[in-house]
């Protein structure tokens, strides 16, 4: 494979597109060519990738601050802007929650909360992308799962499972999908520098702690993330599917 991966005008619909990780890939996709419909609810997150892209002389950002707890709200939002744009090429399914406590505090409802955030939009996502990735027999979906799957994280059980979940329906999706030319992939970030961190009471020490684990000696950079969004979401990538790639410096290897 030789030259810059093809994902120039390409409609991505991306979920959490505002936050640590999704800035810097919403900045990639729009360097590439492509159209990003970044869904975020965050106001101020919001508020600073529109003056990143705007500096940066983008155009081709659209935002939609939907919640994605509402499933309905969503799916309505959804469609709307899927017209709009001329549907969804690409699906990345970033946006997560993340409380963290002892399991045995967790009542039934907030693990379903989670689940409803971190999956079931995600699935909604899909469902109303899928007729036009059908249409055109091509598509690409991502979902964005995490290094927590290796076991090594305690306090996270919701979210470690949410996690588990998208990389279960990854690979669900590619063999249902895949006669239809969409692949659906994982990618399961390390333990990136992001406000996901600040859940941890020693800073230093968690950082010395993940260096130790990693075999690449340096903290991830978002564009770690946004070069491998990019593979998974070009025309060359079109023979992957069904795969989890972990993206962590060597962190977890299997």
């Amino acid at each position: 494979m030789t030259g810059k991966l093809t994902v120039a005008g390409r409609k991505v619909l991306y979920t959490g597109a505002a936050g640590g990780l999704g800035t810097e890939t919403t900045l990639a996709f729009l360097e590439a060519g492509a159209t990003v419909v970044a869904v975020d609810n965050n106001p101020d997150k919001v508020a600073h990738l529109q003056e990143v892209c705007r500096q940066a002389g983008h155009e081709r950002l659209v935002v939609r601050r939907y919640d994605l707890s509402d499933l309905a709200g969503l799916r309505a939002g959804l469609e709307a802007t899927s017209a709009e744009v001329g549907g969804f090429d690409v699906v990345i399914n970033n946006a997560a929650i993340y409380p963290s406590k002892p399991f045995e505090e967790f009542t039934i409802e907030e693990f379903q909360a989670v689940q409803r955030v971190n999956v079931d939009a995600g699935i909604v996502c899909v469902q109303v992308a899928l007729p036009h990735m059908r249409q055109q027999s091509w598509g690409r979906i991502i979902n964005i799962a995490s290094v927590t799957l290796s076991g090594g994280w305690a306090l996270l059980a919701p979210y470690v499972q949410s996690k588990a979940a998208l990389v279960g329906l990854a690979r669900a999706w590619a063999r249902e999908f895949g006669p239809y030319g969409v692949t659906a992939n994982a990618i399961a970030p390390g333990a990136f520098p992001t406000d996901a961190e600040k859940i941890h009471p020693d800073p230093e020490g968690y950082n010395r702690f993940i260096l130790d684990r990693q075999a690449v000696k340096r903290r991830g950079h978002p564009r770690d993330i946004a070069n491998a969004l990019l593979f998974l979401a070009a025309e060359e990538s079109g023979f992957i599917t069904g795969q989890t790639l972990n993206v962590d410096g060597g962190w977890w290897m299997d």
